[in-house]
């Protein structure tokens, strides 16, 4: 067998076991979702990763949510140790109460760790995990949102999680002062909470997507756990 081959058949081989457990879910909950269920499920509890996208990827197609963010990078050959949920919002804004929805309908179908929920999101699912931890930070363990923005309102509530908040100083679609306002409404609130805010030099809105792509954000979320499950 040529050698060739012998990769092509390789390379479909890591394909189809890598994404085996990837499959939608489109009558169980409001918003319909991708849902990737490691084989390690079967035996030990694994943490919840939920993936919010941006308003560009809106609508009733479900393959839209695999154009940017954690499944893309799934699909480039990224392995995520943990159920990965990527819902589609179909227009208008994140509903936390919907968000929610999913969480219970996946906690209680499948075998999870309760200590180790995060989310995540860009643009307008930057805004929607800070409006999701905002109203629901006792479901969580921890939140990444990625040039967005989110309620003031909410600050009190969002210093009591670990938040990753990272912003590209160039971008003109949702100016960073978005996340600043968040960020200093936080600290205010309390400045020796968990937050980190990130500016990101140079990144535009469609640059900071490569975020999804690098092991940074990832080892920072897994390191998180709720010590009070």
């Amino acid at each position: 067998m040529k050698l060739n081959h012998i990769c092509t058949i390789f390379f479909l081989f890591i394909f189809f076991v890598g994404f085996s457990q990837l499959k939608t879910i489109t009558d169980k909950t409001t918003y319909p979702f991708w849902i990737h269920v490691p084989e390690a499920e079967k035996t030990e509890k694994q943490p919840i990763l939920i993936f919010l996208h941006g308003r560009s990827l809106s609508g009733t197609d479900l393959n839209r949510v695999k154009r940017y963010g954690v499944l893309r990078a799934m699909e480039k050959g990224r392995e995520i140790p943990a159920i990965v949920v990527a819902p589609q919002l179909a227009k208008g804004s994140w509903n936390p109460d919907k968000v929610l929805e999913i969480l219970e309908f996946v906690q209680k179908n499948y075998n999870t760790d309760a200590s180790r929920i995060y989310v995540c999101g860009m643009s307008l699912g930057g805004y929607g995990t800070l409006h999701f931890a905002g109203k629901y930070a006792d479901k969580i363990t921890a939140a990444v949102a990625i040039c967005g923005g989110g309620n003031v309102k909410d600050a009190c509530t969002l210093s009591t999680i670990p938040l990753w908040i990272q912003h590209g100083d160039k971008d003109f679609i949702v100016p960073i002062s978005e996340s600043k306002i968040v960020v200093d409404a936080i600290k205010k609130c309390d400045d020796n909470g968990k937050l980190i805010f990130s500016v990101i030099n140079g990144g535009n809105h469609g640059s900071v997507e490569r975020l999804f792509h690098q092991d940074a954000m990832y080892d920072w979320l897994f390191q998180q756990k709720r010590e009070s499950f």
